[in-house]
């Protein structure tokens, strides 16, 4: 393959990167707590043994994660939390600590307060939250204090972290962060709602069509640059 094929190749490999983050994105429309994908992309050089030469190829390695809240829907359910500003729930997962905007929970056989895949939520010392059988009046405070018949039995964890950015997500709505979260100073927690999708339908549907041209492109070219070199061959292979 020579210059122009690599070249072509990169760009069709970046486009492809993207292709699969837009259409997990639409997958994610009605996914609680999901926030959408993109993908960076950025100038690779490379240098050509020769004097001054050098090409620069399509690099898109780095996906971001658009930290804009999705929209909270009143589902009156005790333990549908969301939560208003940048903090996130902490739950124990197999792994370790994960953080979460999902706050679809329930209790499990044990009592203890879990989210949908199971996963135990935290409180705000990082311990699990045991919630007793049979309990009725449950009642969640702002700052996440839990009162069960009018008395205070935990307070669910929100913690933040200092750049949300460098947050690397492990699954649709897990989060695992490389810096200590911390509680939370600018958030709270609103009882009997849930955060839904991010995702702007409309916003994805267009670019994955424009993904989609813009692949198809770089496939023709491919195809043209092929038959070039096929066609200098086999007119190269008549001249011997």
């Amino acid at each position: 393959m020579d210059t122009t094929g690599y070249i072509a190749l990169t760009r069709q490999s970046g486009l492809l990167k993207e292709l699969q983050v837009v259409a997990n994105n639409i997958a994610n429309i009605s996914t609680t707590g999901f926030r959408r994908e993109g993908v960076v992309f950025a100038e690779a050089l490379q240098a050509l043994d020769v004097e001054g030469g050098g090409i620069a190829m399509t690099s898109a390695r780095v996906r971001f994660t658009d930290g804009n809240a999705g929209s909270s829907t009143n589902t009156g359910g005790d333990f549908d939390l969301a939560i208003d500003g940048p903090g996130f729930f902490m739950v124990e997962t197999l792994a370790g600590d994960r953080l979460t905007r999902a706050g679809s929970f329930s209790t499990n056989a044990d009592g203890d307060l879990v989210s949908m895949t199971g996963y135990r939520v935290l409180d705000s010392g990082g311990a699990p939250i045991f919630i007793p059988p049979d309990t009725s009046n449950v009642g969640i405070a702002q700052d996440g204090t839990i009162t069960i018949g009018g008395r205070p039995t935990a307070q669910i964890g929100i913690f933040e972290v200092d750049n949300p950015q460098l947050l690397l997500r492990e699954d649709g709505v897990l989060f695992r962060s490389e810096t200590e979260a911390i509680p939370a100073e600018n958030s709270r927690v609103m009882q009997g709602f849930l955060e839904g999708s991010n995702v702007d339908a409309v916003t994805e549907m267009v670019r994955i069509i424009e993904v989609q041209r813009a692949y198809e492109l770089g496939q023709n070219l491919l195809d043209s640059e092929d038959e070039r070199i096929r066609t200098s061959i086999r007119t190269l292979g008549r001249s011997q």
